[in-house]
């Protein structure tokens, strides 16, 4: 769990139980339709984008990878943003999936 963010890791200290059932919630949504969880993945990155949220970026780019998308997929989910919310915040999200995918 040393791998997760300090945050998180509180939070699941804290509130575990809660943590759980948000856990059970998006394995149930998961489960709920026919997207794969690279599809799934990308949305989710999107949401995240748009929403700015920066840790969700983060998080959604390394479930993404592992749930076997490619760099060029996630710049492109993240540039589709562009016309929806903005050049600048489809931009600044491109800056967080640099922090993850450049390394």
């Amino acid at each position: 769990m040393s791998d997760l963010p300090k945050n998180y890791q509180w939070m699941t200290q804290r509130f575990g139980t809660v943590l759980t059932a948000h856990q059970d919630l998006g394995k149930a949504l998961y489960e709920a339709g026919p997207l794969d969880k690279k599809t799934a993945q990308l949305i989710k990155l999107a949401a995240a984008a748009a929403t700015g949220s920066e840790g969700g970026v983060h998080s959604h780019i390394k479930r993404a990878l592992g749930a076997g998308a490619s760099k060029d997929e996630i710049y492109h989910t993240l540039i589709l943003l562009s016309s929806s919310v903005g050049f600048s915040n489809a931009a600044a999200a491109v800056s967080w999936a640099r922090d993850i995918l450049d390394d």
